[in-house]
Protein backbone atom coordinates (compact mmCIF):
# COMPACT_ATOMS: atom_id res chain seq x y z
CA UNK A 1 0.00 0.00 0.00
CA UNK A 2 1.38 3.40 -1.03
CA UNK A 3 1.75 5.39 2.20
CA UNK A 4 3.64 8.64 2.66
CA UNK A 5 6.59 7.98 4.96
CA UNK A 6 6.83 11.44 6.50
CA UNK A 7 5.08 14.79 6.70
CA UNK A 8 6.81 16.14 3.59
CA UNK A 9 5.60 13.21 1.48
CA UNK A 10 2.16 13.49 3.04
CA UNK A 11 1.93 17.19 2.24
CA UNK A 12 2.93 16.55 -1.38
CA UNK A 13 0.38 13.74 -1.71
CA UNK A 14 -2.44 15.91 -0.35
CA UNK A 15 -1.63 18.80 -2.65
CA UNK A 16 -1.44 16.51 -5.66
CA UNK A 17 -4.79 14.92 -4.76
CA UNK A 18 -6.53 18.29 -4.42
CA UNK A 19 -4.95 19.63 -7.61
CA UNK A 20 -5.98 16.66 -9.74
CA UNK A 21 -9.36 15.61 -8.33
CA UNK A 22 -12.27 16.27 -10.67
CA UNK A 23 -14.85 18.75 -9.41
CA UNK A 24 -18.60 18.28 -9.49
CA UNK A 25 -19.81 21.88 -9.29
CA UNK A 26 -23.16 21.44 -7.57
CA UNK A 27 -24.56 24.97 -7.87
CA UNK A 28 -24.20 27.42 -10.76
CA UNK A 29 -26.37 29.75 -12.82
CA UNK A 30 -25.07 28.54 -16.17
CA UNK A 31 -27.18 27.37 -19.12
CA UNK A 32 -26.85 25.14 -22.13
CA UNK A 33 -25.11 26.92 -25.04
CA UNK A 34 -28.28 26.22 -27.04
CA UNK A 35 -30.15 28.57 -24.68
CA UNK A 36 -28.61 31.58 -26.37
CA UNK A 37 -28.09 34.73 -24.35
CA UNK A 38 -29.01 33.04 -21.07
CA UNK A 39 -25.49 31.56 -20.99
CA UNK A 40 -23.15 34.40 -20.05
CA UNK A 41 -19.47 34.25 -20.96
CA UNK A 42 -16.62 36.50 -22.09
CA UNK A 43 -14.55 39.30 -20.64
CA UNK A 44 -17.23 42.00 -20.70
CA UNK A 45 -19.67 39.73 -18.82
CA UNK A 46 -16.89 38.88 -16.39
CA UNK A 47 -16.11 42.54 -15.69
CA UNK A 48 -19.72 43.69 -15.34
CA UNK A 49 -20.80 40.88 -13.02
CA UNK A 50 -22.58 42.23 -9.94
CA UNK A 51 -19.68 41.46 -7.57
CA UNK A 52 -17.57 43.96 -9.49
CA UNK A 53 -20.42 46.40 -10.10
CA UNK A 54 -20.97 46.67 -6.34
CA UNK A 55 -17.24 47.18 -5.77
CA UNK A 56 -17.11 49.83 -8.49
CA UNK A 57 -19.55 52.07 -6.62
CA UNK A 58 -17.37 52.06 -3.52
CA UNK A 59 -14.75 54.05 -5.46
CA UNK A 60 -16.52 55.60 -8.47
CA UNK A 61 -16.89 59.39 -8.77
CA UNK A 62 -20.21 60.70 -7.50
CA UNK A 63 -21.47 61.53 -10.99
CA UNK A 64 -21.21 57.86 -11.99
CA UNK A 65 -24.51 56.73 -10.55
CA UNK A 66 -25.93 53.19 -10.77
CA UNK A 67 -28.72 54.54 -12.99
CA UNK A 68 -26.23 56.06 -15.41
CA UNK A 69 -24.07 52.95 -15.34
CA UNK A 70 -26.93 50.56 -16.11
CA UNK A 71 -27.97 52.23 -19.36
CA UNK A 72 -24.48 52.17 -20.88
CA UNK A 73 -23.51 49.51 -23.43
CA UNK A 74 -21.94 46.49 -21.72
CA UNK A 75 -18.50 47.21 -23.20
CA UNK A 76 -18.60 50.75 -21.81
CA UNK A 77 -19.54 49.43 -18.39
CA UNK A 78 -16.66 46.96 -18.58
CA UNK A 79 -14.30 49.79 -19.49
CA UNK A 80 -15.35 51.72 -16.39
CA UNK A 81 -14.81 48.72 -14.14
CA UNK A 82 -11.41 48.08 -15.73
CA UNK A 83 -10.39 51.70 -15.25
CA UNK A 84 -11.54 52.20 -11.66
CA UNK A 85 -10.80 48.76 -10.21
CA UNK A 86 -7.82 47.54 -12.25
CA UNK A 87 -5.94 50.57 -13.57
CA UNK A 88 -6.53 53.30 -11.01
CA UNK A 89 -5.77 50.98 -8.06
CA UNK A 90 -4.36 47.47 -7.64
CA UNK A 91 -7.06 44.79 -8.14
CA UNK A 92 -6.64 43.19 -4.72
CA UNK A 93 -10.22 42.15 -3.97
CA UNK A 94 -11.20 38.53 -4.47
CA UNK A 95 -13.53 39.43 -7.34
CA UNK A 96 -10.82 41.43 -9.12
CA UNK A 97 -8.14 38.80 -8.54
CA UNK A 98 -10.59 36.28 -9.93
CA UNK A 99 -10.71 38.13 -13.25
CA UNK A 100 -6.91 38.20 -13.39
CA UNK A 101 -6.68 34.49 -12.54
CA UNK A 102 -9.23 33.63 -15.22
CA UNK A 103 -7.68 35.64 -18.03
CA UNK A 104 -4.21 34.41 -17.17
CA UNK A 105 -5.39 30.77 -17.16
CA UNK A 106 -6.81 31.34 -20.65
CA UNK A 107 -3.36 32.44 -21.80
CA UNK A 108 -4.31 36.10 -22.18
CA UNK A 109 -2.01 39.01 -21.38
CA UNK A 110 -3.26 40.70 -18.23
CA UNK A 111 0.11 42.27 -17.43
CA UNK A 112 -0.28 44.49 -20.50
CA UNK A 113 -3.38 46.02 -18.90
CA UNK A 114 -5.16 46.44 -22.22
CA UNK A 115 -8.63 45.04 -22.87
CA UNK A 116 -8.36 45.36 -26.67
CA UNK A 117 -6.37 42.15 -27.36
CA UNK A 118 -8.38 40.27 -24.74
CA UNK A 119 -11.62 41.28 -26.41
CA UNK A 120 -10.20 40.31 -29.78
CA UNK A 121 -9.46 36.81 -28.48
CA UNK A 122 -12.96 36.40 -27.08
CA UNK A 123 -14.48 37.63 -30.34
CA UNK A 124 -12.96 34.59 -32.04
CA UNK A 125 -14.57 32.15 -29.58
CA UNK A 126 -18.08 30.70 -29.40
CA UNK A 127 -20.11 29.38 -26.50
CA UNK A 128 -20.13 25.79 -27.72
CA UNK A 129 -16.34 25.51 -27.58
CA UNK A 130 -15.61 28.02 -24.81
CA UNK A 131 -17.69 26.28 -22.13
CA UNK A 132 -15.82 22.95 -22.45
CA UNK A 133 -12.53 24.86 -22.49
CA UNK A 134 -13.35 26.62 -19.21
CA UNK A 135 -14.46 23.35 -17.62
CA UNK A 136 -11.31 21.58 -18.78
CA UNK A 137 -9.07 24.27 -17.28
CA UNK A 138 -11.02 24.14 -14.00
CA UNK A 139 -11.09 20.31 -14.04
CA UNK A 140 -14.87 20.36 -13.63
CA UNK A 141 -16.53 17.14 -14.76
CA UNK A 142 -20.04 18.63 -14.65
CA UNK A 143 -21.97 21.52 -13.13
CA UNK A 144 -25.52 21.78 -11.88
CA UNK A 145 -27.55 24.64 -13.33
CA UNK A 146 -30.39 26.60 -11.68
CA UNK A 147 -33.46 26.35 -13.90
CA UNK A 148 -36.50 28.48 -13.19
CA UNK A 149 -39.74 27.32 -14.86
CA UNK A 150 -41.50 30.40 -13.50
CA UNK A 151 -39.44 32.49 -15.94
CA UNK A 152 -41.34 32.52 -19.21
CA UNK A 153 -38.16 33.29 -21.15
CA UNK A 154 -36.31 30.35 -19.70
CA UNK A 155 -39.28 27.99 -19.92
CA UNK A 156 -39.59 28.77 -23.63
CA UNK A 157 -36.09 27.44 -24.30
CA UNK A 158 -36.79 24.20 -22.44
CA UNK A 159 -40.06 23.64 -24.27
CA UNK A 160 -38.25 23.88 -27.60
CA UNK A 161 -36.21 20.84 -26.51
CA UNK A 162 -32.99 22.35 -27.83
CA UNK A 163 -29.65 20.57 -27.68
CA UNK A 164 -28.45 19.58 -24.22
CA UNK A 165 -24.86 19.74 -22.98
CA UNK A 166 -23.42 16.77 -21.09
CA UNK A 167 -21.33 19.13 -18.94
CA UNK A 168 -24.47 20.63 -17.37
CA UNK A 169 -27.25 19.07 -15.29
CA UNK A 170 -30.54 20.80 -14.41
CA UNK A 171 -31.91 21.80 -11.02
CA UNK A 172 -35.56 22.81 -10.61
CA UNK A 173 -35.87 26.17 -8.87
CA UNK A 174 -38.97 26.48 -6.68
CA UNK A 175 -38.43 29.54 -4.48
CA UNK A 176 -41.00 31.65 -6.34
CA UNK A 177 -43.65 29.48 -4.69
CA UNK A 178 -42.26 30.35 -1.26
CA UNK A 179 -41.25 33.97 -1.61
CA UNK A 180 -43.84 35.37 -4.02
CA UNK A 181 -46.85 33.08 -4.36
CA UNK A 182 -48.98 35.63 -6.32
CA UNK A 183 -46.28 35.97 -9.00
CA UNK A 184 -45.76 32.20 -9.11
CA UNK A 185 -49.52 31.68 -9.36
CA UNK A 186 -49.71 34.13 -12.27
CA UNK A 187 -46.92 32.28 -14.11
CA UNK A 188 -48.56 28.91 -13.49
CA UNK A 189 -51.97 30.16 -14.59
CA UNK A 190 -50.49 31.59 -17.80
CA UNK A 191 -49.17 28.15 -18.71
CA UNK A 192 -52.27 26.10 -17.91
CA UNK A 193 -51.97 25.49 -14.16
CA UNK A 194 -54.68 27.71 -12.64
CA UNK A 195 -53.91 29.23 -9.25
CA UNK A 196 -55.25 32.18 -7.31
CA UNK A 197 -53.51 34.84 -5.28
CA UNK A 198 -53.77 32.70 -2.12
CA UNK A 199 -52.20 29.26 -1.71
CA UNK A 200 -55.51 27.41 -1.32
CA UNK A 201 -56.16 23.71 -1.97
CA UNK A 202 -56.76 24.23 -5.70
CA UNK A 203 -53.65 26.34 -6.09
CA UNK A 204 -51.50 23.82 -4.23
CA UNK A 205 -52.85 21.04 -6.46
CA UNK A 206 -51.84 23.10 -9.50
CA UNK A 207 -48.41 23.69 -7.97
CA UNK A 208 -47.88 19.95 -7.44
CA UNK A 209 -48.89 19.24 -11.04
CA UNK A 210 -46.70 22.09 -12.32
CA UNK A 211 -43.66 20.83 -10.39
CA UNK A 212 -44.26 17.23 -11.39
CA UNK A 213 -44.50 18.13 -15.07
CA UNK A 214 -41.36 20.25 -14.90
CA UNK A 215 -39.51 17.53 -13.03
CA UNK A 216 -40.37 15.31 -15.98
CA UNK A 217 -39.08 17.89 -18.47
CA UNK A 218 -35.88 18.83 -16.66
CA UNK A 219 -35.02 15.58 -14.90
CA UNK A 220 -33.33 17.67 -12.23
CA UNK A 221 -30.60 16.70 -9.80
CA UNK A 222 -32.51 18.45 -7.01
CA UNK A 223 -35.15 21.06 -6.24
CA UNK A 224 -33.72 24.44 -5.17
CA UNK A 225 -34.81 27.54 -3.29
CA UNK A 226 -33.02 30.69 -2.16
CA UNK A 227 -34.50 32.11 1.04
CA UNK A 228 -34.07 35.21 3.12
CA UNK A 229 -32.72 35.36 6.68
CA UNK A 230 -36.27 35.75 7.98
CA UNK A 231 -37.36 32.35 6.67
CA UNK A 232 -39.14 30.43 9.42
CA UNK A 233 -40.47 26.89 9.69
CA UNK A 234 -43.03 25.78 10.69
CA UNK A 235 -44.26 29.25 11.69
CA UNK A 236 -43.48 30.96 8.37
CA UNK A 237 -45.87 31.94 5.61
CA UNK A 238 -44.40 29.39 3.19
CA UNK A 239 -44.93 26.37 5.44
CA UNK A 240 -48.11 25.18 3.72
CA UNK A 241 -46.46 25.43 0.30
CA UNK A 242 -43.43 23.52 1.53
CA UNK A 243 -45.44 20.81 3.24
CA UNK A 244 -48.13 20.37 0.61
CA UNK A 245 -46.40 21.07 -2.71
CA UNK A 246 -42.60 21.24 -2.65
CA UNK A 247 -41.71 18.50 -0.17
CA UNK A 248 -44.26 16.06 -1.67
CA UNK A 249 -42.65 16.64 -5.09
CA UNK A 250 -39.20 15.98 -3.65
CA UNK A 251 -40.51 12.82 -2.00
CA UNK A 252 -42.35 11.58 -5.09
CA UNK A 253 -39.32 11.97 -7.37
CA UNK A 254 -36.70 10.97 -4.80
CA UNK A 255 -35.01 14.36 -5.11
CA UNK A 256 -33.19 16.42 -2.46
CA UNK A 257 -34.42 19.92 -1.70
CA UNK A 258 -31.50 22.38 -1.68
CA UNK A 259 -31.95 25.52 0.43
CA UNK A 260 -29.69 28.57 0.28
CA UNK A 261 -30.55 30.72 3.28
CA UNK A 262 -29.66 34.26 4.28
CA UNK A 263 -29.80 36.59 1.27
CA UNK A 264 -31.40 39.89 2.23
CA UNK A 265 -32.80 41.20 -1.05
CA UNK A 266 -32.71 44.82 -2.14
CA UNK A 267 -30.66 46.33 0.67
CA UNK A 268 -29.75 49.03 -1.85
CA UNK A 269 -32.30 48.81 -4.67
CA UNK A 270 -30.42 51.39 -6.76
CA UNK A 271 -27.71 48.78 -7.36
CA UNK A 272 -30.08 46.23 -8.88
CA UNK A 273 -28.61 42.71 -8.71
CA UNK A 274 -25.62 44.14 -6.86
CA UNK A 275 -27.83 45.57 -4.12
CA UNK A 276 -28.54 42.42 -2.09
CA UNK A 277 -27.10 41.94 1.39
CA UNK A 278 -26.77 39.30 4.08
CA UNK A 279 -28.67 38.52 7.26
CA UNK A 280 -28.35 36.00 10.07
CA UNK A 281 -30.88 33.20 9.68
CA UNK A 282 -32.63 30.98 12.21
CA UNK A 283 -30.98 27.64 11.49
CA UNK A 284 -33.44 25.98 13.85
CA UNK A 285 -36.00 26.34 11.06
CA UNK A 286 -33.88 23.98 8.98
CA UNK A 287 -33.66 21.53 11.88
CA UNK A 288 -37.45 21.62 12.18
CA UNK A 289 -37.80 20.86 8.47
CA UNK A 290 -35.36 17.94 8.62
CA UNK A 291 -37.11 16.52 11.66
CA UNK A 292 -40.64 16.83 10.28
CA UNK A 293 -39.68 15.30 6.91
CA UNK A 294 -37.12 12.71 7.96
CA UNK A 295 -37.70 10.67 4.79
CA UNK A 296 -36.70 13.57 2.50
CA UNK A 297 -33.12 14.69 1.82
CA UNK A 298 -32.10 18.33 2.25
CA UNK A 299 -29.01 20.22 1.10
CA UNK A 300 -28.18 23.53 2.72
CA UNK A 301 -25.78 26.44 2.66
CA UNK A 302 -26.04 29.65 4.67
CA UNK A 303 -24.87 33.11 3.71
CA UNK A 304 -23.96 34.60 7.08
CA UNK A 305 -20.57 33.70 8.51
CA UNK A 306 -22.15 33.58 11.96
CA UNK A 307 -24.54 30.79 10.89
CA UNK A 308 -21.83 28.38 9.72
CA UNK A 309 -21.12 26.72 13.09
CA UNK A 310 -24.80 26.18 13.92
CA UNK A 311 -25.36 24.67 10.46
CA UNK A 312 -22.61 22.12 11.14
CA UNK A 313 -24.18 21.22 14.48
CA UNK A 314 -27.55 20.65 12.81
CA UNK A 315 -25.90 18.47 10.13
CA UNK A 316 -24.44 16.26 12.89
CA UNK A 317 -27.97 15.64 14.15
CA UNK A 318 -29.78 14.87 10.91
CA UNK A 319 -28.54 12.27 8.42
CA UNK A 320 -30.94 13.69 5.83
CA UNK A 321 -29.03 17.01 5.70
CA UNK A 322 -25.96 17.69 3.54
CA UNK A 323 -23.94 20.89 4.06
CA UNK A 324 -22.32 22.51 1.06
CA UNK A 325 -20.50 25.53 -0.22
CA UNK A 326 -19.19 28.89 0.91
CA UNK A 327 -21.86 30.93 -0.77
CA UNK A 328 -21.62 34.45 -2.20
CA UNK A 329 -20.30 36.76 0.54
CA UNK A 330 -18.54 33.78 2.14
CA UNK A 331 -16.62 33.13 -1.08
CA UNK A 332 -13.46 34.73 0.24
CA UNK A 333 -10.32 32.67 0.89
CA UNK A 334 -10.12 33.69 4.55
CA UNK A 335 -13.71 32.60 5.21
CA UNK A 336 -13.44 29.47 3.04
CA UNK A 337 -10.40 28.41 5.05
CA UNK A 338 -12.07 29.00 8.41
CA UNK A 339 -15.34 27.35 7.37
CA UNK A 340 -13.72 24.32 5.74
CA UNK A 341 -11.48 23.70 8.75
CA UNK A 342 -14.49 23.80 11.06
CA UNK A 343 -16.52 21.49 8.85
CA UNK A 344 -13.68 18.96 8.64
CA UNK A 345 -13.37 19.03 12.42
CA UNK A 346 -17.11 18.46 12.88
CA UNK A 347 -18.24 16.44 9.85
CA UNK A 348 -15.14 14.69 8.53
CA UNK A 349 -15.44 14.60 4.76
CA UNK A 350 -19.25 14.27 4.72
CA UNK A 351 -19.84 17.70 3.14
CA UNK A 352 -19.17 19.55 -0.10
CA UNK A 353 -16.52 22.20 0.37
CA UNK A 354 -17.62 24.61 -2.34
CA UNK A 355 -19.75 25.39 -5.36
CA UNK A 356 -18.81 28.06 -7.88
CA UNK A 357 -22.18 29.87 -8.02
CA UNK A 358 -20.94 30.91 -11.47
CA UNK A 359 -23.24 33.09 -13.55
CA UNK A 360 -20.53 33.69 -16.14
CA UNK A 361 -18.95 30.54 -17.56
CA UNK A 362 -15.45 31.98 -17.18
CA UNK A 363 -15.90 32.18 -13.40
CA UNK A 364 -15.54 28.44 -12.92
CA UNK A 365 -11.85 28.88 -13.70
CA UNK A 366 -10.98 31.22 -10.86
CA UNK A 367 -13.49 29.91 -8.36
CA UNK A 368 -12.00 26.44 -8.50
CA UNK A 369 -8.38 27.59 -8.80
CA UNK A 370 -8.73 29.69 -5.66
CA UNK A 371 -10.77 27.06 -3.81
CA UNK A 372 -8.26 24.30 -4.55
CA UNK A 373 -5.43 26.45 -3.15
CA UNK A 374 -7.29 26.97 0.13
CA UNK A 375 -8.53 23.39 0.31
CA UNK A 376 -5.00 22.03 -0.21
CA UNK A 377 -3.75 24.03 2.77
CA UNK A 378 -6.65 22.98 5.00
CA UNK A 379 -6.54 19.31 4.05
CA UNK A 380 -2.73 19.14 4.33
CA UNK A 381 -2.97 20.50 7.85
CA UNK A 382 -5.74 18.06 8.79
CA UNK A 383 -3.87 15.05 7.43
CA UNK A 384 -0.68 16.32 9.06
CA UNK A 385 -2.41 16.45 12.44
CA UNK A 386 -3.74 12.94 11.87
CA UNK A 387 -0.26 11.70 10.93
CA UNK A 388 1.26 13.27 14.03
CA UNK A 389 -1.42 11.59 16.15
CA UNK A 390 -0.22 8.21 14.87
CA UNK A 391 -2.46 7.37 11.90
CA UNK A 392 -0.80 6.52 8.59
CA UNK A 393 -3.10 7.38 5.67
CA UNK A 394 -2.34 5.90 2.29
CA UNK A 395 -2.51 7.79 -0.99
CA UNK A 396 -5.92 6.33 -1.84
CA UNK A 397 -7.31 7.62 1.48
CA UNK A 398 -6.07 11.09 0.56
CA UNK A 399 -7.46 10.99 -2.95
CA UNK A 400 -10.81 9.76 -1.69
CA UNK A 401 -10.98 12.62 0.82
CA UNK A 402 -10.19 15.21 -1.84
CA UNK A 403 -12.81 13.86 -4.19
CA UNK A 404 -15.40 13.70 -1.40
CA UNK A 405 -14.97 17.38 -0.64
CA UNK A 406 -15.11 18.31 -4.33
CA UNK A 407 -18.36 16.53 -5.15
CA UNK A 408 -18.05 12.90 -4.15
CA UNK A 409 -19.82 13.37 -0.80
CA UNK A 410 -22.70 15.12 -2.59
CA UNK A 411 -23.10 12.24 -5.02
CA UNK A 412 -22.99 9.72 -2.18
CA UNK A 413 -25.64 11.70 -0.28
CA UNK A 414 -27.91 11.81 -3.35
CA UNK A 415 -27.64 8.02 -3.67
CA UNK A 416 -28.70 7.42 -0.05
Amino acid sequence: MDRPADLAQLNAAVRDAVATAPVSDIHTHLFYPSHGGLLLWGVDELLTYHYLAAELFTVAPRDLTPERFRVLPRSDRADLVWKHLFLDRPPLSEACRGVVTTLNALGLDVAGRSLAPIRKWFADQNAETFLPKAFQIAKVDYAVMTNNPFSLEEAAFWKQNLGACELLKPALRVDALLTNWPAAAKAMTATGYPAGVAADAAGLESARKFLADWAGILKPVYLAASLGPDWAYPAGAGTKVLDEAIVPTARAFGLPLALMIGARRGVNPALGEAGDGVGTADVNALANLCRRHADVKFIATVLARGNQHELCVVARKFANLHVEGCWWFCNNPSIIEETTRMRLEMLGTAFTAQHSDARVADQVIYKWSHTRAVLADVLARAFGDLFTAGWRPDVEDIRRAARSLLGGAFEEFCRK
